[in-house]
């Protein structure tokens, strides 16, 4: 606001063009930044993993549910369960989860955030606290300087007149009119802003995640220590957002297969072609029709299997042949094949 930068300070307006580019910043960073996305298992590994499985479990009877297949793992004197996604073909890391709305395993998973539209792992969760954060104080910052203008300006001719007096646009006659709905929307927007803000602080104090505090993985019945806390709040937030970031294992530029298709024709193996049937030889090595014509003109389907030839007895008189004669073509025959 002018008013606020010629009467109080320039730095005013210049501190939040600051802090919405930042918070515009981190909102880019967590969006398009990989959260910790686990790989899936080739069909090899897959198939490795599914025989040492059956190595550890042995044969299940058939009707019988099957053990589930979990591995335990030691951390800090504790153990904790490494679970196997049916999904990915792979036993999760530590503190893993699959995202139903990513179809994918992410490392350190702590939630799917639809504003931001991406998951928040163990890549990605610092900038989005630093994206929450940054919008809290600007929000609060916006909040606290729309009460200072019209404290000011009605400081010097009362709220009612500031009202009437300062120009705006259509469809306000009043610039503090826009001022106290900014002040509204402030208002309401802090409770849920502020309110996230501190709920992912109080998480980064204790280095939990949001999916582990919704579980009550170290909470509740189970009364189980956090293994990955160090009991001091800053070392806790010093690991978190602070520690080093582990390098990307997505390949980016890799060439997509299709698993499906292949799969498919891996399924259902050809089938060989059977054979076009041959027409029957007769006892002259001329090829003989099984039957005549129908009457509509076509030829009915000729069958594979040869006919046995007429004996001489059982010929007419007219084609009986004495030994040592060829048979020779008749001419309606030859009319035939042509």
């Amino acid at each position: 606001c002018r008013y606020l930068a010629v009467q109080l300070s320039p730095a005013i307006p210049v501190f939040a063009a600051v802090l919405f580019l930042f918070a515009m910043a981190t909102l880019l960073r967590t969006s398009f930044s990989d959260p910790g996305v686990i790989p899936r298992a080739l069909p090899d590994e897959a198939a490795f993993i599914e025989m040492e499985i059956e190595a550890t479990n042995g044969t299940v009877l058939q009707g019988q549910r099957p053990p589930p297949r979990i591995k335990n793992f030691q951390i800090n004197n504790q153990i904790v369960k490494l679970k196997y996604c049916y999904t990915c073909k792979i036993f999760r890391p530590p503190r893993a989860s699959h995202c139903s709305i990513c179809d994918n395993c992410v490392e350190r998973f702590d939630h799917h955030c639809p504003w931001v539209g991406n998951c928040v792992g163990k890549r990605n969760y610092r900038y989005f606290y630093l994206f929450i954060l940054s919008l809290s104080l600007l929000t609060i910052y916006i909040f606290t300087f729309n009460i200072v203008y019209v404290a000011l300006k009605s400081l010097k001719i009362g709220f009612l007149n500031t009202l009437k007096e300062t120009p705006g646009t259509y469809p306000f006659t009043s610039l503090t009119v826009l001022t106290v709905l900014e002040v509204l929307i402030c208002f309401f927007t802090l409770w849920s802003v502020v309110g996230l803000t501190g709920f992912h602080t109080f998480l980064v104090a204790l280095n939990q995640t949001t999916n582990e505090d919704i579980k009550g993985s170290w909470t509740g019945k189970n009364r189980v220590q956090n293994p990955y806390s160090h009991g001091n709040i800053v070392k806790n937030c010093c690991e978190v957002l602070c520690g080093p970031l582990p390098p990307s294992v997505l390949d980016r530029r890799g060439i997509l297969q299709q698993e499906e298709s292949t799969s498919q024709e891996e399924s259902c193996p050809r089938v060989p072609s059977a054979p076009e049937p041959t027409a029957a030889q007769g006892p002259g090595g001329q090829a003989e029709e099984s039957s005549t014509r129908q009457k509509d003109g076509s030829l009915p389907h000729r069958s594979a299997v040869p006919a046995p030839p007429l004996s001489n007895a059982e010929m007419p008189e007219e084609k009986q042949l004495t030994s040592g004669e060829l048979p020779t073509p008749s001419q309606d025959a030859g009319q035939a094949e042509h």
